[in-house]
């Protein structure tokens, strides 16, 4: 059943299909164990309270200033 699973046959060969089989399943296998770890760390995060706290000291932040009018008579002229 478990080939069958796997997909077709791979050949007609049995030793062969069984080998294609034996890769298939390692990668099941490997594609199982990384979405049980993707699960497994949503659960460990899920409603964790962290909170963020962002200070900015508004002493340092220099106002804006409009940067004055450049003309040009090049057209597509980047600054």
């Amino acid at each position: 059943m478990w080939s069958k699973a796997l997909g077709e046959k791979a050949s007609s060969c049995n030793k062969t299909s069984d080998k294609v089989a034996v890769v298939r399943t390692i990668i099941f296998a490997t594609y199982l164990i990384t979405n049980a770890f993707i699960v497994a760390g949503v659960i460990r995060q899920w409603n964790r309270n962290t909170a963020v706290h962002v200070y900015i000291d508004s002493t340092e932040i220099k106002p804006y200033v409009t940067p004055s009018k450049h003309e040009s008579n090049k057209p597509f002229e980047f600054e």
